[in-house]
Formats: C-alpha cells, sequence, structure tokens
C-alpha cells in the first residue's frame, strides 16, 4: 500500500523537474497545445481586450496626456538643454518625438496588462481545462477557492505593474534602461499572474507554497522568457494564451511529480 511522506522530508525535485530541461519541456507542450484549435480560439479573448482597451485609452487621454507630459517636458531643464543643442545643430527637436514615445510608453502597458490579466482570470481556466483533460487527466483537483485567489492576484499583480512602471519610466532616459525595465517589469508580470493561476485549480495551498518556493526559479526563468518574446509586436497575438499554457504545462508537471514523491511503498 502507500503512505503520504511528511511534506518536511519531502526531497528536492530533481534537475529534470527544475532545470532547463523541465522548461525546455514545458514550452515543447505548450507549442502543441497552442496548435489546438481550442487554444487558437482562446488567443481571440485577450487580444481583443488589449486591442479595445489600446484603442479606448488612446482616445481618452492620448491628447490630454501629450498636452501634461509637454507642459512638464518644458520644466526639465536637462531635456530644454539638449533639445536646444540639438536644434542648433541643425538636427530635430527631442520634445516633438519625446513626448509622443513616453505617452504610449504609458498607455500601451495598461492595454497590454489587462489583456493578460483577461487571460489569467478567464482564458487560464479554458487552458487548464485542455490540458488537464489531456496530459494530466489523473491529477487530482485540489485546489481551494480558486476563482477568488485568481481574481485577487491578478488585481493585485496588475496594481503593482502599473505602479512600478510608472514609477521607473524616467529611467527609460538612460538607453539601456528602457529595454531593461521593459524585460524586467513583464517578466514579473508574466510570473507573478500566471505561475499561480497555473496551480490553483489542482494544488492544494500547502502544495502551492512548495512548488511556488521550489520551482520559483524555474517560473522566473519562463516569464523571463516570455518577456524577452514580448520585445516582438507580432507575438503580442498569442503570447498571453501561450504563456499560460507553459506555464500550466510546467506547474501541473511539477505538481504531479510532487504527489509521486509524497507517497512510498510499504
Amino acid at each position: 500500500m502507500t503512505v503520504p511522506r511528511p511534506e518536511s522530508i519531502i526531497p528536492p525535485a530533481g534537475n529534470a523537474a527544475t532545470g532547463a530541461a523541465g522548461i525546455a519541456r514545458a514550452f515543447k507542450r505548450a507549442l502543441v497545445s497552442q496548435c489546438h484549435p481550442n487554444m487558437l480560439f482562446a488567443v481571440l479573448l485577450p487580444f481583443l481586450i488589449a486591442l479595445l482597451g489600446a484603442i479606448l485609452l488612446l482616445w481618452l487621454f492620448w491628447t490630454p496626456l501629450n498636452e501634461w507630459l509637454r507642459f512638464e517636458a518644458s520644466q526639465w531643464q536637462a531635456i530644454n538643454q539638449v533639445d536646444d543643442w540639438m536644434v542648433a545643430a541643425g538636427l530635430f527637436s527631442l520634445k516633438i518625438y519625446l513626448v509622443p514615445v513616453i505617452a504610449a510608453a504609458i498607455l500601451l502597458p495598461i492595454s497590454g496588462i489587462l489583456g493578460l490579466a483577461i487571460a489569467a482570470v478567464f482564458v487560464m481556466p479554458l487552458v487548464l481545462r485542455h490540458v488537464g483533460g489531456r496530459e494530466y487527466a489523473g491529477l487530482a483537483r485540489q485546489g481551494r477557492n480558486a476563482t477568488a485567489v485568481s481574481v485577487w492576484n491578478a488585481l493585485w499583480v496588475s496594481l503593482a505593474f502599473g505602479a512600478g512602471w510608472l514609477l521607473t519610466l524616467p529611467f527609460w532616459l538612460i538607453p539601456p534602461m528602457a529595454v531593461i525595465l521593459s524585460v524586467f517589469w513583464w517578466a514579473f508580470a508574466f510570473t507573478r499572474m500566471l505561475r499561480l493561476d497555473a496551480i490553483v485549480e489542482h494544488a492544494s495551498p500547502a502544495e502551492r507554497a512548495i512548488l511556488l518556493k521550489r520551482h520559483n526559479s524555474g517560473f522566473w526563468l519562463i516569464g523571463l522568457v516570455c518577456s524577452l518574446l514580448n520585445l516582438l509586436p507580432p507575438a503580442w497575438i498569442i503570447l498571453p494564451v501561450f504563456s499560460g499554457l507553459v506555464y500550466a504545462h510546467y506547474g501541473l508537471d511539477a505538481l504531479q511529480r510532487l504527489r509521486q514523491e509524497r507517497t512510498i511503498d510499504v
């Protein structure tokens, strides 16, 4: 028969589960899952929400935001000096291009995080139903209050992302930081938004705590890869669902291994 093994003596997962092999396997399985008609159709919801959000934000806030940024830019001595130097050198006015870029850098990520949150709350259950019914059919669902946990997680991650993005936006004026900060904040969003949703329906609260601690680096590495893919605009269409599939495969595979470790033959 089998008896549960005490959680306090659960050994660390093997390299195949937590290392590059496990992450590569999750991406490979996610790519196969993404090609299924149901998952291709699931792409539409977060993409349309993000697109409509972007259109609405640009329509409502583009002009007032540009006017406010143009006024603020006129108060920045460093910007004025650089702008005067560039105009005197016969180049172009920095403010003409800088203000719209900053406005876009504020508004477009808001629509992006909205699409990701919609994917986490509404599309992720479809992803888990699709993946769980195929590769992980024998994995029992032991999660509690999955919807409430998912909504709360999506809310606080979205707010933290928005606040962090805006607070660090001035550092974009330092050339390398524009890419570095963008990658960091989107890695944060993907990781903190989707790692929990990937296991919330199947893992018990105790199992969630173990998985999030044990596989923290793996979840963050997946978020980093997704964040780098996010630098390519065509990837915006499928990334909310594809990233969910990657996290689902990685998280459920880790949960399956955890439950195998927690029983021993006697």
